[in-house]
């Protein structure tokens, strides 16, 4: 090779550029490791989403036994802030109360009423949103064996009443087949809870000024939606529905009215100057007496039972008289022939009703401070409290099964924060966690990658 051909030859190589091998390897060193953070971040991502989350996936299956242990609690709370709703999972499973207010738990944004649910056999406590006002035990029903609970649904132009299964979560919705009806409430059980008693308004001037209630029994299937009466919305007809196996009592005007599934009327009575159907469980345990809520004066009531063919008296039941309360409702019968009633504690602040309303059916309202639940043990000189509620809880539903077991156990309900509190916090602290993590992959890459070269130097 001659001195001119080695004298190109070096030039040329001295105008290549140099390969950064160095650069390079650790350029790819830190493309994978950031790669490798990423993929790590995105899994714990997902693993502690998958762990919040997966507590509510689960769907247990109803417990028998729980169910048959079924009791009522001797008090109730308001729910705490972020209880679980009755849709979410865990399941719940049958209830044994319900109740509502104007507490301040009980409300949300844009006038939306909370429908407080407790479990039969524990103090879980979940909650049920409404969009209008509602009163359980009046506008919201909970099943005899606890497990649905019956609510309105819809507008005017869409009526009908929504059915919740506490055990599973799903909604059914009963869409009113009642000709130009514009709103659909639930009114009551069938004592199998196999049927619902819907009260429907339809009204009878173009205009809306007056309405005609219509009474309906409904099969959860909707197979069959049986016209039981009809009558001007004034008469409050289906204002209060007794349910005992194969009959159905309720309440029009001054009248009751007793009917099979079918919507046959067996029989009618008027009603005694000063008495009302007494509630839910105004049959007596052997079905041959009904009972009604006497007022003896503005705080004072008795119960009373009546034929339920021709409405006579058949004798007293020797039950404590129930005072200071503004009303009761008559839940069900306790197996030592107790009644158990729910109680209206007046407000006494609360105004005065009009002369007019004084003798309209008692309702739990604006005059109502809190609600209690009595024992009326025959031979007793005064109620039992069995269930007692904060203040401006107004009203409260109580499963059949629950009254019929007797059983009342100590209570102790929730406190803190619920579920869903927990749930939201959880998975605004994960994302916030990979959102940084993210966002400082490069700056973490790096930090990593100079340890490394640190760690190598070291060694060398």
């Amino acid at each position: 090779m001659t001195a001119r051909l080695r004298e190109a030859l070096r030039s040329t190589a001295e105008d290549v550029p140099t390969y950064p091998v160095y650069d390079r390897a650790l350029a790819t060193a830190r493309r994978d490791r950031r790669r490798r953070l990423t993929a790590a971040a995105g899994a714990l991502t997902l693993l502690a989403l998958a762990g919040v989350a997966l507590p509510l996936t689960r769907t247990p299956a109803l417990d028998a036994d729980a169910t048959a242990d079924a009791a009522l609690p001797d008090h109730i709370a308001l729910p705490p802030i972020g209880t679980l709703h009755v849709t979410d999972r865990p399941r719940i499973g049958p209830a044994s109360v319900i109740f509502d207010g104007p507490a301040p738990r009980l409300h949300g944004w844009n006038d939306v009423n909370v429908v407080g649910v407790v479990d039969a056999d524990s103090d879980r406590y979940r909650i049920m949103r409404m969009g209008g006002e509602s009163l359980a035990g009046e506008s919201v029903h909970l099943s005899p064996d606890g497990r649905y609970v019956a609510r309105p649904d819809g507008d005017q132009d869409d009526p009908g009443v929504e059915v919740i299964d506490l055990v599973t979560g799903r909604a059914q919705r009963l869409t009113s087949r009642v000709d130009r009806s514009v709103w659909s409430t639930p009114a009551g059980w069938s004592a199998d809870g196999g049927s619902l008693v819907v009260r429907d308004d339809v009204p009878v001037a173009f205009d809306g000024a007056t309405y005609t209630t219509v009474l309906s029994a409904v099969t959860l299937d909707e197979e069959r939606w049986t016209r039981l009466a009809a009558g001007a919305q004034e008469a409050r007809v289906g204002s209060t529905v007794a349910a005992a196996p194969g009959r159905l009592a309720y309440q029009y005007g001054r009248t009751v009215a007793v009917t099979d599934l079918a919507g046959r009327e067996l029989s009618s009575f008027a009603l005694p100057d000063g008495t009302w159907l007494a509630g839910k469980g105004a049959w007596r345990p052997d079905g041959q007496t009904l009972t009604l809520a006497a007022r003896a004066d503005t705080t004072g009531w008795t119960l009373r039972q009546v034929d339920p063919a021709s409405g006579r008296d058949v004798g007293p039941l020797r039950l404590p008289a129930v005072s200071g309360v503004v009303a009761i409702r008559l839940l069900g019968w306790a197996p030592d022939g107790s009644a158990l009633v729910a109680a209206y504690q007046p407000d006494p602040l609360a105004p005065d009703p009009p002369l007019e309303e004084q003798t309209a059916p008692p309702t739990s309202d604006q005059r109502v401070r809190t609600v209690r639940v009595l024992a009326l043990t025959p031979g007793a000189t005064a109620p039992r409290t069995v269930l007692t509620a904060p203040d401006q809880v107004v009203a409260v539903d109580v499963a059949d099964q629950v009254v019929r077991s007797g059983r009342v156990r100590d209570a102790q309900p929730p406190g803190g924060v619920g579920g869903r509190f927990w749930l939201w916090t959880g998975l605004i602290t994960v994302l916030l966690i990979g959102g940084v993590l993210f966002g400082s992959r490069q700056r973490i890459a790096l930090w990593l990658d100079d340890r490394r070269v640190r760690r190598a130097r070291r060694h060398d």
